[in-house]
């Protein structure tokens, strides 16, 4: 008896669900609609960026990495796989150099592809 009464309470329920219209996206088959607070894609401007190792020395995942050379000389190098893209580095960069934009990672094969180096000043 508590089956039915519970089978009853339900089935009104699933009628509504298997009425309603989908929520999901159509991802591979349509252009994904991001919102504009998505933080995808972290882009340098190197004209701005000084090579103070902030954004490298607050960004709590390890994703950024400067390699210092001789004379001034500097590259930042981005490790995609690492970054939760949380925006820290942006937070932490005195110069605006760092910005995330509203773009996806395009996909890879090999991990050895997802590091990139975004600032090479000689």
């Amino acid at each position: 008896m508590r089956r039915l009464r519970s089978i009853a309470h339900l089935l009104p329920e699933l009628i509504r669900t298997l009425l309603k219209k989908g929520i999901t996206v159509r991802f591979p088959f349509e252009p994904l609609d991001l919102p504009a607070s998505h933080r995808g894609k972290v882009v340098v401007d190197p004209d701005l960026c000084k090579g103070c190792g902030l954004c490298v020395r607050d960004c709590p995942a390890f994703a950024l990495e400067l390699e210092r050379g001789e004379g001034g000389q500097f590259e930042l190098i981005h490790y995609y796989d690492r970054c939760a893209y949380c925006g820290q580095c942006a937070e932490s960069c005195r110069s605006g150099a760092i910005v995330l934009v509203s773009e996806m990672i395009a996909p890879v094969e090999g991990r050895d592809k997802l590091k990139v180096t975004i600032v090479e000043k000689e």
